[in-house]
């Protein structure tokens, strides 16, 4: 994986990976709390992953996006 976007890319996904992921925490606190709905435990699988993939973007500066040539503005 060659590196193809920029520190403010990086900081930017870091960021927002480690807030989805805090989301996702919350929706399964809240499942298994049972003050949330069953489907809320596949949305909180989802959101953690999904900042996980985010944070695993941001320390490699690797974009998914920008590697299957979409521009990305930032």
């Amino acid at each position: 994986m060659q590196c193809n976007i920029d520190n403010r890319g990086r900081v930017a996904r870091i960021l927002s990976g480690i807030l989805t992921a805090a989301a996702g925490t919350g929706l399964l606190a809240g499942w298994v709390m049972q003050t949330l709905p069953g489907w809320t435990l596949w949305a909180a699988l989802a959101a953690f992953a999904g900042g996980a993939f985010m944070v695993f973007e941001g320390v490699k500066g690797w974009c998914v996006m920008r590697a299957m040539g979409f521009k990305t503005p930032m």
